[in-house]
């Protein structure tokens, strides 16, 4: 078998396919520059060199933006992939070598943020002193970007996802309750049936959180066919003080009711008649994940640690 001159030529450096493949994300080498931790120079002259080395050009560069070549759309696909690789190893050699031990990137969506990383923190800190808990809060579809394409390693979401290539490990199940104003006919009350859903005045999250979601999906299954937004907030606190305003009511679940709902003193919390509507929290990682034991040990503590919640924890009859 002949062998051509390919393996006589230079071959790129994991620097330069850092640098095209955030360039390629961004379009911008600012952003990309910043995003990776590299100077603008550096950034240009890695991405120059990368070029160099495979002959081929990659960007297009105009006064006004950076676009990918018809090459550049190809090889950054490639890049993406050799990053990844690289990460995985070296990821494999961090677990073997002494596990709970460097980085772990773990991505939580905001309706559980404030809620479970006190919990998650102190676990960590007590139980796993040398792990480098690093935390991004982002929505739903940024986080299992990020997890896809090696941004993130674990995730702490609501679940069921329906997506392939990810394992999901269930935490507990809680329910959700509704907050009203104070005088709302069903403030402080238990046993409200679903069907109340149909005629209330439901105040929601802004599109892409997973909780607006699953509230519109709540309110279908109680028989409410339109979609109940008038008004929107950007996260959990600026709602309950539309409520306690008068402006409707809203769906918290049970984790953040202590947080939440104790705000303000004009706020009352209704409980549903069981069954009711409810949502499940796990920690999600990548089919395969070189560290998935550890993982899975850190689902198991956490499970412990999170008993003291208004929840039902997985594993305890569910």
């Amino acid at each position: 078998m002949t062998v051509g001159n390919t393996s006589k030529r230079r071959q790129p450096s994991l620097a330069q396919l850092r640098a095209f493949s955030a360039v390629a994300e961004h379009l911008h080498f600012r952003d990309a520059a910043t995003a990776i931790g590299m100077s603008q120079p550096a950034l240009s002259g890695a991405v120059a060199a990368l070029e160099e080395t495979l002959g081929v050009t990659l960007l297009e560069r105009t006064t006004r933006k950076v676009l990918l070549s018809p090459a550049g759309e190809r090889l950054a696909v490639r890049a993406r992939a050799v990053l990844e690789e690289v990460g995985a190893l070296m990821a494999e050699a961090e677990a073997v070598r002494a596990p709970f031990t460097g980085a772990l990137r773990l991505g939580v969506i905001p309706t559980v943020a404030p809620y479970l990383l006190p919990t998650v923190l102190g676990l960590v800190h007590d139980r796993y002193p040398d792990l480098d808990l690093q935390v991004h809060e982002e929505q739903t579809a940024n986080l299992l970007e990020g997890l896809t394409t090696g941004r993130l390693d674990l995730l702490l979401l609501a679940v069921p996802l329906g997506m392939p290539g990810v394992v999901e490990l269930p935490l507990f199940d809680e329910d959700f309750v509704l907050v009203t104003p104070l005088g709302h006919d069903l403030g402080g009350r238990s046993g409200i049936p679903r069907e109340a859903l149909r005629e209330l005045n439901l105040l929601l999250l802004d599109e892409g959180h997973c909780l607006r979601d699953q509230a519109l999906d709540i309110c279908r299954e109680a028989g409410r066919e339109d979609a109940p937004v008038t008004t929107t907030a950007a996260g959990l606190s600026t709602l309950v003080q539309l409520v306690a305003g008068g402006l409707g009511v809203t769906l918290l679940p049970r984790t953040a009711v202590r947080v939440e709902a104790t705000r303000s003193d004009q706020l009352l919390t209704g409980y549903f008649a069981e069954p009711a509507p409810t949502r499940r929290i796990a920690l999600v990682m990548r089919t395969g994940a070189a560290r998935r034991a550890e993982y899975q040990e850190l689902a198991a503590a956490l499970r412990e640690a999170l008993r003291p919640l208004p929840v039902r924890v997985w594993g305890t009859g569910n």
